[in-house]
């Protein structure tokens, strides 16, 4: 297998990889991230690369001045494209709602262009949701959580058939009135085939190669049923253009389906994925640390919900984690939780993208199976996707499965889906010979570190956070026959001028993202947490961690990289 072609010294700033779709930005020294946070703060909606939920895209930002002019509005306000109306209206209630907390509502507008190609009359939609300027950060917010924004092919595209459009007067917009909609159509005559047949064979592999991942022989659910579960077929697989919109609609769905009732965050998670929980809906109980006694706290939260309210809906409508965790990578009990799940009634929704269905099992446990395909799946860092997987064999599933198809709106873009389909081809081939090495990497570190048995004060390291030495009980029980314990470790430090050293010497590509082809490396807590730093750490993720995502490099090359990488943290004052 060819590692990735490229040369991993990227200027700061610059593309990973160096494409023009590319979802990662190069930030190659600790002091880099720093920058790069307090330039987010400082310049929301300036900055013009980086992970295409945290940083729109200089090309989505085009695309929307071009909506703005033409539609009348002044340099006194901005707006955010969505591929559906739905998702505008979505867009709009999260800002007035959640402007309303805060002080007076501020009002959107949503306005529709739609440009249809000459050849054929295929239509392109855009659904633009437009506020004032100094409401952009707030607007940003729903689309980094809920992940659902157009994305670089997609503006490229309507970039592109602008330049020969023909208008309709359009009409002016007000950001006063509350419920005004102003609707125009923009025609582009220009040629451009969709390749809706294309499309559709794409979606239909990648729903089938997902659905394949949950049905081999090695599975929990058929090692349990006698070999012959009812399997996991490609409608039950649902694609989302974002991993984070995969989440955000498995948690619309509870909501809808269940009950209106709070949810559990269980474990310490994803920060948008608690943005989520917490943002939308009723709010959710955080039980962060995920450890036998918050089981035990859980149940008891359930117990005490349910005497108070005396009602028939559950006392919360779902819980939500990930197997294993980011970054701590702490598996949980998910025996445990499915019981209190059927006692109680709530669903369970899972993430498996840091260990991917390759390696591990969670089906059984699980009513929903979230993934974010532009990790490991997808492995190369220029497209996003996500993918929802309802368990047919869970007590819920044929009411999830009804609801979901009434709901449902195929938002993956064609030629993103097409990417997604090519690059996925290898998935299986590139996460074992990520395991491999990972596995190889982790012992290396390990056997250099405190909690690896080294005495205190001759090594730099403290701790190894990878699913082989944490929580490995729970890991191994949910664990494939022929799997590993993926491609994602963190590293804690004994002292932060260790962890930059580390960190800056690493010759790997270092941004944001992870489970590419590629090995990539970053200081998540600085860039997930950097306004919440003392949370954070109150729940175990320092700010000194560096979190490192294996590629497919040769394993000698790797080696030497963290050899290097570790003389110079322990030569750190």
């Amino acid at each position: 297998m060819e590692c990735w072609p490229f040369d991993p010294k990227i200027a700061s700033g610059q593309p990973i990889p160096p494409v023009e779709h590319a979802i990662s930005v190069s930030l190659p020294t600790w002091k880099d991230n720093l920058n790069y946070e307090d330039d987010k703060k400082r310049l929301v909606g300036a900055l013009v690369r980086g992970y295409p939920r945290f940083i729109v895209d200089e090309r989505i930002r085009t695309l929307g001045s071009l909506c703005v002019q033409k539609f009348g509005g002044s340099p006194k306000e901005s707006c955010l494209p969505f591929p559906t109306q739905q998702i505008a209206d979505d867009c709009r209630e999260f800002i007035e709602r959640r402007s309303s907390l805060a002080g007076p509502t501020i009002y959107a507008q949503l306005a529709h262009l739609r440009l249809i190609s000459t050849e054929n009359k295929r239509a392109l939609d855009l659904h633009i949701v437009i506020f004032p300027l100094e409401t952009f950060p707030l607007a940003k917010q729903f689309w980094q959580h809920a992940g659902l924004g157009i994305t670089t092919r997609y503006s490229n595209l309507c970039l592109q058939m602008s330049e020969t459009a023909t208008y309709e007067t359009p009409s002016l917009i007000s950001t006063t009135e509350k419920t005004r909609d102003d609707v125009s159509f923009l025609e582009a005559n220009c040629h451009y085939d969709l390749e809706l047949d294309s499309d559709v064979e794409a979606k239909d592999a990648l729903r089938l190669r997902i659905a394949g991942f949950f049905n081999t022989p090695d599975s929990v659910s058929a090692q349990d049923s006698g070999g012959s579960p009812r399997s996991v077929s490609s409608e039950d697989v649902f694609l989302f253009p974002t991993g984070m919109a995969a989440i955000w609609n498995a948690h619309q769905l509870a909501l809808s389906s269940r009950s209106n009732s709070k949810t559990i965050c269980y474990g310490f998670l994803y920060t948008d994925t608690l943005k989520v929980l917490q943002k939308w809906g009723s709010g959710c109980h955080h039980l962060g640390r995920g450890l036998e006694p918050d089981i035990q706290e859980l149940e008891h939260l359930l117990e005490t919900l349910t005497a108070a309210a005396e009602l028939s809906e559950p006392p919360v409508s779902a819980l939500f984690t990930e197997f294993p965790s980011n970054p701590l990578l702490q598996s949980f009990n998910l025996p445990r939780l499915r019981s209190l799940a059927d006692k109680f009634g709530f669903l369970i929704v899972v993430d498996d993208t840091i260990a991917t269905a390759v390696n591990v099992d969670i089906l059984p446990y699980a009513d929903i199976v979230t993934t974010s395909l532009s990790k490991f799946f997808g492995g190369y860092a220029d497209v996003m996707g996500g993918s929802l997987v309802l368990n047919p064999q869970g007590r819920h599933y044929e009411a999830l499965k009804t609801a979901l198809q009434a709901s449902y709106v195929d938002t993956f873009f064609s030629p993103d889906a097409i990417c997604m389909e090519l690059n996925s081809r290898d998935f299986e081939d590139r996460i074992r010979t990520i395991n491999s090495s990972t596995e190889y990497i982790c012992d290396f570190l390990r056997e250099r570190s405190l909690a690896g048995g080294c005495p205190a004060g001759s090594s730099v390291i403290r701790d190894v956070y990878y699913p082989k030495y944490i929580t490995k009980e729970l890991y191994d029980s949910c664990r494939r026959e022929r799997g590993g314990y993926g491609g994602l470790f963190t590293l804690m430090f004994t002292k932060e001028t260790a962890s930059h050293s580390f960190y800056d010497t690493l010759s790997c590509c270092k941004g944001p993202s992870l489970g590419t082809a590629f090995t990539l490396s970053c200081p998540y807590t600085i860039l997930a947490h950097s306004a919440e730093l003392e949370w954070a750490a109150r729940w175990g993720v320092e700010e000194g961690l560096v979190r490192v995502s294996v590629g497919v490099e040769p394993l000698d090359t790797l080696i030497e990289w963290f050899k290097l990488a570790l003389a110079a943290a322990e030569s750190a004052p």
